[in-house]
């Protein structure tokens, strides 16, 4: 299969807005663009079982969601080719096998119908966990572009991926990368006061080595501008208000297998919960 892009849809709007987002990502890319929607195997149990949403079963139902986001998504991008796909399974399972062979994974934030357990939480987090390629979920839709991408970065070796990702993208875009580094000392009795001067220290240890680790994305993307933000305050919080001015949010996963929580890690999770754009979740290392 030639390079694509992968959009999840259900019918709903956060989904058409998904399909959206894809079609413009692909036609960036140069890429196809493949739309499945996956239904639960019980629509196997009761194939002419007619359902108030899907009177004429849920096969055919199936079927024109599948048409209904070919059109949303021609009219966004007519120069990109797009196929769709109708599979049958567990959904984050089947999303995950989507992902060994896709540039990315799209979906929207939340879903109903053959997306039924598409909330923040379930199958966004569970697939942006495990898949095997970076992992956007899209959250309402952005009326302006803001032309730029914020990344978290703390040095660890699970954010590079993340790095380049936003860098490429930015360089897509014509954009510019906000770094965002957010460190949050530790809670102290306040007769500690006087390790105040110490964590200061580490502070600015810590902005040194991301200012360090910058200089080689700074120097193989010459045309992408970068600003960095040091701040100390809980990285969450630090990334999600940037994501006020910002067009995408890039995070990393931690890419340590088992549940799809502890994969992620709770900046990732916490960041999917409450930025303000989409968000890609970039899993360690990142597949070219």
């Amino acid at each position: 299969m030639s390079e694509h892009v992968t959009v999840g849809t259900d019918g709903s709007r956060p989904a058409t807005i998904a399909v959206k987002w894809a079609a413009e990502d692909a036609t960036r890319r140069g890429a196809a663009l493949r739309i499945v929607h996956v239904f639960e195997p019980w629509g196997h149990d009761l194939p002419y079982q007619p359902v108030p949403e899907a009177p004429e079963g849920i096969a055919r139902y199936s079927e024109g969601i599948l048409d209904a986001a070919a059109e949303v998504a021609r009219a966004q991008a007519p120069a990109t080719e797009v196929t769709t796909a109708l599979l049958s399974g567990r959904i984050i399972g089947m999303l995950i096998k989507e992902s060994d062979d896709a540039l990315q994974i799209v979906v929207g934030s939340r879903g109903v119908g053959g997306f039924a357990g598409m909330l923040m939480g379930s199958v966004s987090i569970g697939l942006a966990g495990h898949a095997a390629c970076p992992v956007v979920v899209v959250r309402g839709g952005q009326d302006t572009v803001q032309g730029q991408i914020v990344v978290g970065f703390d040095g660890a070796a699970h954010s590079e991926g993340a790095l380049e990702y936003a860098f490429a993208e930015a360089e897509r875009r014509t954009a510019r990368v906000q770094v965002v580094y957010a460190w949050q000392a530790a809670i102290l009795s306040p007769y500690a006061s006087g390790y105040s001067a110490y964590f200061d220290d580490l502070f600015a240890a810590g902005k040194h080595t991301v200012e360090e680790r910058l200089r080689a994305w700074n120097d193989r993307y010459p045309r992408v501008p970068t600003i960095i933000t040091a701040v100390c305050d809980h990285p969450v919080a630090a990334i999600c208000d940037a994501s006020t001015q910002a067009d995408l949010v890039v995070v990393g996963s931690r890419d340590l297998g088992g549940l799809g929580a502890t994969a992620l890690g709770s900046v990732s999770r916490g960041v999917l919960h409450h930025a303000h754009c989409p968000v890609a979740v970039v899993p360690k290392p990142q597949r070219q």
